[in-house]
């Protein structure tokens, strides 16, 4: 058996553009997804704090050292430059495997630098 588990996060970057006229994705600097593991055209679901929205696309890599956080194309109807948004990812494990898996989750500053990098999901973390 399989398990979907949580394999990277972006926890609390900043959206800097949303582009409604793109075809449709999100940008995300490409430093930050070396830095989770995450990959060019990676599904993956994004959770907006700042209203409730919740959705599912694509990653395309961003010019590294941006900060780039680029909601694109219908989605861009879901956020506002300045939203604050969780990037997820997921992976499939086995079952043997899946209680020792731990996620590589970048808790980001408000310029969307990594403030820290940590392989566990904190139980009621406020950050």
């Amino acid at each position: 058996m399989l398990r979907m588990m949580l394999n990277s996060k972006i926890h609390r970057a900043t959206v800097t553009e949303a582009d409604l006229n793109y075809v449709g994705s999100i940008t995300i600097d490409q430093d930050l997804l070396d830095a989770v593991g995450m990959l060019a055209n990676e599904k993956v679901h994004i959770v907006n704090n700042n209203n409730g929205a919740r959705f599912e696309t694509y990653i395309i890599a961003g010019e590294r050292g941006s900060g780039v956080i680029c909601v694109n194309g219908a989605a861009a109807r879901l956020v506002q430059r300045g939203d604050i948004v969780i990037i997820l990812s997921y992976a499939y494990v086995m079952n043997d495997n899946a209680r020792d898996h731990k996620p590589t989750v970048a808790i980001m500053d408000a310029n969307n630098q990594i403030r820290e990098i940590i392989h566990y999901e904190p139980e009621a973390t406020v950050m």
